[in-house]
């Protein structure tokens, strides 16, 4: 599910956008001032839609330090040519001043989305409320950065690229190596399973992601 964050200090708006948004399928969150907006900056958003006037800090330095990383549309009543000018030179994929319509910002929202899933790295998976970043090897769920060892990242990457496939114990022994590149034994992956599954799953004991296949070995999903 898409997720975007919504930095504003005015709750009516923010609580207006983001209800909107919710109709139309899109998981929001609320910042209304700097230093939370800097805190959830540490969670994985698809967008953000920022004001540039909070009241301990100016939005400004948030796009740029999301520059990049994050697409940006400002929501703002800065709507000088210069304001503009200085969104856009901060990083900004679009700038809409208040007030605004609801529909033409759920429309622009659509399009820088769009927009950025064309320039996004394809070797990133999205399974339910799981994201795994293949090359950064950055493993997140519901946004929130999941630390993995080594061993534990290349096992649940093997799963999950191949998925719909039961995986033998066998198979997993021969193709996951430690870090210090010494053999998992049987035990040791029973180990690796466990402790993955306790990071990823919201119920280990009842594990969606990582199946147990009696007698054989795993599979990743449904």
């Amino acid at each position: 599910m898409c997720r975007l964050l919504i930095v504003e200090d005015d709750v009516n708006i923010a609580g207006g956008v983001k209800l909107f948004l919710e109709q139309k399928g899109i998981q929001c969150e609320i910042a209304t001032n700097f230093h939370k907006a800097r805190l959830e900056l540490n969670h994985e958003y698809n967008l953000i839609i920022l004001d540039q006037n909070l009241p301990d800090g100016d939005g400004m330095d948030i796009c740029r330090l999301v520059r990049g990383r994050i697409p940006v549309i400002f929501l703002t009543a800065n709507d000088t040519t210069a304001d503009m000018i200085e969104g856009f030179e901060a990083g900004c994929d679009d700038y809409i001043a208040k007030p605004f319509d609801i529909n033409i910002l759920y429309q622009r929202v659509m399009a820088v989305l769009r927009r950025s899933e064309r320039k996004e790295d394809k070797n990133i998976i999205y399974y339910e409320n799981l994201t795994i970043d293949c090359d950064k090897m950055h493993v997140s769920v519901d946004g929130e950065m999941i630390k993995l060892s080594a061993t534990e990242y290349k096992l649940l990457e093997l799963l999950v690229k191949n998925r719909g496939q039961v995986l033998t114990r066998e198979q997993l022994l021969e193709r996951i190596w430690d870090v210090d590149g010494n053999f998992v034994d049987e035990n040791t992956l029973n180990v690796h399973i466990r402790r993955l599954r306790s990071k990823i799953e919201k119920d280990s004991k009842n594990p969606k992601y990582i199946i147990t296949v009696f007698g054989i070995g795993y599979t990743f999903g449904e």
